[in-house]
């Protein structure tokens, strides 16, 4: 099932869109038949290889359902161009309503829509931004919904223990002296580098803009995928980031509670 939704998202933009080209649908089939492969091996083998955090939900699911919803959303958008319904005539408006209140000085968003070329025009500048607004407004709640699940309801030990190097395959434990310090600072550069991401890409764009601006402006399904890649990115390395700093807490905890039952039998022993 995991294996079938992940092609399914894969998928989503060339099932939606209408006049795609023959060469452009095969090679969607061919990367969503691969990612549904590598995660049928990853999800039923008994030690993870790259997935972090599988045996610790809904953290994963938390992103799958944001990113799926990200690219269903806007691929329901860019198909109301040329197919409007009444569906996707509401998308528009939210996302156009959402994307105007957003669009301030020095905001992703308008950094996002200040990396479209002179030439551009009106319908363009408007689309961007209508999708970047409803991207981000995404990405900005699944964040919430995702600190209210650590803060909260206590994430990931609310449904048992918690075994951090299967959930951290990635992780080295022998390459530094002490693993708490080393979480603590990776949790600290995933959320550094997941709020500077959204102003960085555009950057990016900007400075590679012979190569990128025709496919992002020609293409409806580039498009999709690099303003949903704009918008998740920053939002699952900060989701990680909170999530190894909660797991640097609970081995800090750990080991508060083993000094002190420590020190409390060594008490005991010496009266």
């Amino acid at each position: 099932m995991r294996a079938l939704l992940v092609a399914l998202l894969i998928a989503t933009p060339a099932l939606m869109l209408p006049g795609l080209a023959v060469d452009s649908t095969q090679i969607t089939v061919l990367i969503a038949l691969l990612a549904a492969f590598l995660t049928f091996i990853e999800y039923n083998s008994n030690f993870p290889s790259i997935v972090e955090f599988r045996d610790a939900p809904p953290f994963n699911r938390i992103r799958f359902v944001s990113l799926f919803l990200t690219v269903f959303l806007l691929s329901a958008i860019v198909k109301g161009q040329s197919n409007p319904t009444l569906m996707t005539g509401g998308l528009t408006s939210m996302g156009t309503i959402i994307g105007n209140a957003i669009d301030f000085p020095y905001s992703p968003v308008r950094l996002l829509v200040l990396m479209l070329p002179e030439t551009a025009d009106n319908d363009a500048v408007r689309s961007v931004r209508t999708l970047a607004g409803l991207s981000y407004f995404i990405s900005v709640f699944t964040m919430g919904v995702f600190l209210v699940l650590v803060r909260i309801l206590g994430w990931p030990t609310r449904q048992g223990a918690f075994n951090v190097w299967v959930n951290l395959p990635l992780f080295d434990p022998t390459a530094g002296p002490d693993v708490l310090p080393r979480l603590q600072r990776d949790a600290r550069v995933n959320i550094v580098i997941g709020f500077l991401l959204p102003f960085l890409i555009p950057a990016v764009v900007n400075a590679t803009s012979d190569l990128i601006d025709p496919v992002i402006l020609n293409t409806p399904q580039s498009l999709i995928w690099t303003i949903s890649a704009w918008a998740f990115l920053p939002a699952s390395m900060i989701m990680r980031g909170i999530a190894m700093a909660k797991v640097a807490d609970m081995i800090q905890d750990k080991r508060r509670r083993a000094y002190a039952e420590a020190q409390s039998e060594d008490g005991l022993q010496t009266a």
